[in-house]
């Protein structure tokens, strides 16, 4: 007899039959016979068993998804058992164990000959153990996809005798794996056929995954680039800037800012990162990523455009006796919306010198070109007769119509200095109030009481002005908001209080030197970042040789 273990439940209950008529027998025979009732009941209990075992995991087999099949291992292949749920694909299992379907009439047919191929290779190099993926066709015409786990089932000799499997319905698995991979498919399309760099970092910052323009970008391939940080690749402004802003950048669910990098040849790269922090749908890290863009082409046209604005600056101080006077501009960007200039009098016998210092709202390329469209009015206008209040009254007029609809416009501190009368008349247009310095009496005054309108803002305001005396050895200040908001790694910004500390320290220096100190001590507290906002200064001290 077979193993219980390897006999179908037809098998188990013809053989309990089998038992009983011998049984039977057993128990006819008379006196002086030999006696096999016990044996047989001891196989026969064995065979029972086997039997309530088999129910229990025809239950279990019969109300899962799963379809468990058994088929002879020679050339006919004939099924011997498959489970009744065989019709959740709408067949009978009956009509496969008659032999009236099989396996061929449900596969698809372009997979019958890769499954057939497959199956006879595993034959021929004897595995034990396979699993296979294919379509098969219900009988209502829809496809699904199937996992076939197959294994070889031997005797006690080590002969084939049986394959059996399990086929599991993976249609719904398969098309989200098929979804899955075609959108990492589209994703990974779209990352390497961008113009911009891609970089994949892991939170030590090591480069993970690059992309071709990345790779072209510094000169290098892929492999020499993974496993490295780009910490390696950037100039040493720039890893001061990383390291001095490290806390700050990590914290930063998203970061944008420019830097430089390294190429293979030796050249810079100017870039501007696009950076993120990845978490999955737990909040736990997945990694970062960064989109760099080469700045190249754009620092080119940025850098002639910032000569040009530098070019429409002040070239030289005025040389008027009683003053010392200084300025400077620098932009956040390579060009900017601050401006400030130099009106020196017609009339030599008469020291008058008048000062503008402007901030058009915003940076960049569209400011400074405004801020080109309002020096050349001022300087136009500032040339003719009028006070300052007509003179920016009608600066106003002007740029209203320019700004109009832009949501673009100007601050601006216009001061008229008579160092001979030792008289000053301003106005305040918006702009923050310019600062005197009193050495005697260590003390501040604030010029514009009035703040007044921004221009642009309105065609119609009319512009008043103030005045009042200054006295020899006074210190006076025009700056712009760059100066005082200008912030260091942990957000703080340099203030006021920092600006007139400066001014009361260097107030002994030239004015040169004290433009150059406030501009020293706003770079060195923003820890050599980039400028957040463009910065100008004007310093005059009033009955100094200059």
């Amino acid at each position: 007899m077979a193993e219980p273990a390897t006999m179908s439940r037809q098998e188990l209950l013809d053989e309990i039959d089998r038992l009983r008529a011998e049984l039977a027998q057993c128990r006819k025979r008379g006196p002086g016979e030999p006696a096999c009732g016990e044996a047989m009941e001891t196989e026969m209990e064995q065979l029972r068993e086997a039997r309530e075992t088999m129910e229990v995991v025809n239950v279990i087999v019969e109300n899962s998804p799963a379809v468990v099949f058994r088929r002879l291992a020679d050339d006919t292949h004939r099924l011997i058992y498959i489970s009744e749920n065989l019709r959740q694909w709408g067949y009978s299992a009956a009509d496969f164990l008659a032999g009236r379907m099989g396996f061929d009439d449900i596969l698809h047919p372009d997979d019958q000959k890769r499954v057939e191929d497959e199956i006879e290779q595993c034959r021929l190099e004897e595995v034990e153990e396979y699993t296979q993926e294919y379509r098969v066709v219900t009988a209502d015409g829809e496809v699904r996809w199937v996992s076939d786990e197959t294994s070889v089932v031997r005797d006690g000799a080590g002969r084939r005798v049986y394959n059996q499997g399990v086929l599991v319905d993976v249609t719904a698995s398969k098309q989200a794996r098929e979804a899955l991979e075609a959108s990492e498919f589209k994703f990974r399309r779209t990352i390497e056929g961008a113009a911009e760099g891609y970089v994949l970092l892991d939170g030590d910052l090591t480069i993970r995954e690059v992309n071709d323009a990345y790779c072209r970008m510094l000169g290098y391939e892929r492999e020499e680039l993974v496993g490295r940080r780009p910490h390696d690749f950037a100039t040493l402004d720039y890893q001061r800037f990383l390291e001095s802003n490290r806390e700050r950048l990590r914290n930063e669910k998203g970061r944008r800012f420019e830097g430089s990098m390294i190429h293979r040849d030796g050249h810079v790269v100017p870039v501007l990162i696009n950076a993120n922090t990845l978490f999955d749908a737990d909040g736990g890290f997945l990694g970062n990523v960064a989109f760099v863009a080469d700045l190249t082409e754009q620092k080119k046209a940025l850098n002639l455009a910032a000569e040009v604005q530098k070019g429409l600056l002040p070239r030289r101080a005025p040389r008027i006796p009683g003053l010392d006077v200084a300025g400077r501009s620098e932009p956040s960007e390579l060009t900017g919306g601050d401006y400030f200039d130099y009106f020196e009098p017609v009339d030599p016998e008469r020291p008058v010198l008048s000062v503008a210092v402007g901030d058009i709202s915003g940076h960049g390329v569209d400011a400074a070109l405004l801020m080109t469209t309002a020096r050349g009015f001022l300087r136009m206008r500032a040339g003719q007769p009028g006070s300052p209040g007509q003179i920016v009254t009608e600066m106003n007029r002007h740029l209203a119509g320019d700004l109009y609809g832009s949501g673009r416009f100007m601050t601006l501190f216009y001061l008229r200095l008579d160092a001979g009368e030792g008289k000053a008349a301003w106005v305040r247009a918006g702009h923050d109030p310019a600062l005197i310095y009193c050495p005697v009496h260590d003390d501040f005054t604030a010029l514009g009481a009035d703040a007044g309108l921004p221009l642009g803002v309105l065609r119609e305001t009319r512009y008043g002005e103030e005045s009042g005396d200054i006295l020899p050895g006074q210190l006076i200040a025009i700056g712009t908001d760059g100066i005082w908001e200008a912030r260091n790694a942990g957000g703080e910004m340099f203030g006021k209080d920092r600006f007139k500390a400066v001014l009361r320290g260097h107030a002994g220096e030239s004015a040169r030197e004290v433009v150059d100190a406030v501009f020293d001590a706003v770079r060195e507290y923003s820890g050599g970042a980039k400028l957040e906002d463009d910065v100008t200064l004007v310093v005059i001290k009033y009955g100094a040789t200059p």
